[in-house]
């Protein structure tokens, strides 16, 4: 199965820069979210595929028609109210941040949510207490893990890369990681973001084909948008990350869309066996 999820955050949205930290620095740089949703919806028409979108609540809260018009086909999840890195708050601050993205985005669109992926895959081995506050809050499927090594977080040495099931204090919540190829002994994702980008597009076709049976692909508006301006004073490494492969990835994605068949969470979850899946105790 080839899972799609939708990162839907700003283009200025990135994390561990201070130019870019809140929203008084938000408020400097133009807006491209409608234009780069646009986007990203006309590919999945004309691909016809599926795909479930994580919503940052700052997003919903400003622009609460982009999230009616995705809702009117596709499901939703969190994605965080203020787009910060999970290890960065204590569990009341992410409570609170959680609650409030939560609400606003049943507010805005009339359905439950019980999706929730951590901005910059910031859960890691010691924040189990996240998980307890996702199923406080009604969140029934998580896709935070990053099995590997990530600048803002992940879990390197979580046991599987498929399907699981994190137990933490009493609460399971259903885990669907990011995928990884094991290159020269490390674990490294080829299907989102910016791996999507460096990536050739005949290894990344040639990997999701080796991986047909689990592979969650993710990507940001921004990840396509190859005219976005350049944020003042990045450095260059964060320059790299950010910008590169940006001029053709929205070809490249197209041509994703069109060599396979994606489908959301919801028919993900229907498909998966949950009762033969491996229990994760963090």
């Amino acid at each position: 199965m080839n899972i799609l999820t939708i990162d839907i955050e700003e283009w200025f949205h990135l994390l561990e820069f201070a130019g870019t930290k809140n929203e008084a620095q938000w408020n400097k740089f133009e807006s491209r979210i409608h234009n780069n949703v646009d986007r990203i919806l006309h590919i999945l028409d004309e691909s016809n595929n599926k795909a479930t979108f994580f919503i940052v609540g700052w997003v919903a809260k400003r622009y609460p028609e982009i999230v009616k018009k995705i809702a009117q086909k596709y499901e939703i999840g969190s994605h965080s109210m203020n787009h910060q890195l999970v290890w960065q708050q204590d569990r009341q601050e992410f409570k609170k941040d959680l609650e409030e993205s939560i609400k606003i985005l049943q507010d805005t669109t009339g359905q439950a949510v019980k999706y929730f992926r951590a901005p910059g895959f910031s859960i890691r081995k010691d924040e189990p207490w996240a998980f307890e506050i996702l199923g406080e809050l009604g969140i029934e499927i998580d896709c935070s893990v990053f099995p590997a090594i990530h600048a803002h977080g992940g879990i390197p040495d979580y046991p599987t890369h498929k399907q699981s099931i994190i137990e933490h204090n009493g609460v399971r919540i259903k885990e669907f990681p990011i995928t990884t190829k094991k290159i020269f002994r490390k674990n490294v994702a080829f299907s989102g973001g910016g791996y999507f980008r460096i990536t050739p597009y005949g290894l990344i076709k040639r990997w999701t084909q080796q991986n047909s049976d689990y592979n969650l692909c993710y990507i940001h508006p921004r990840d396509l948008d190859g005219d976005q301006p350049m944020i003042p004073g990045l450095p260059i490494t964060r320059k790299f990350k950010s910008y590169v492969g940006i001029k053709h990835a929205e070809e490249k994605f197209r041509h994703y869309m069109k060599d396979f068949k994606f489908i959301d969470l919801k028919t993900a979850d229907e498909m998966t066996d949950w009762d033969n899946v491996p229990i994760i105790k963090l």
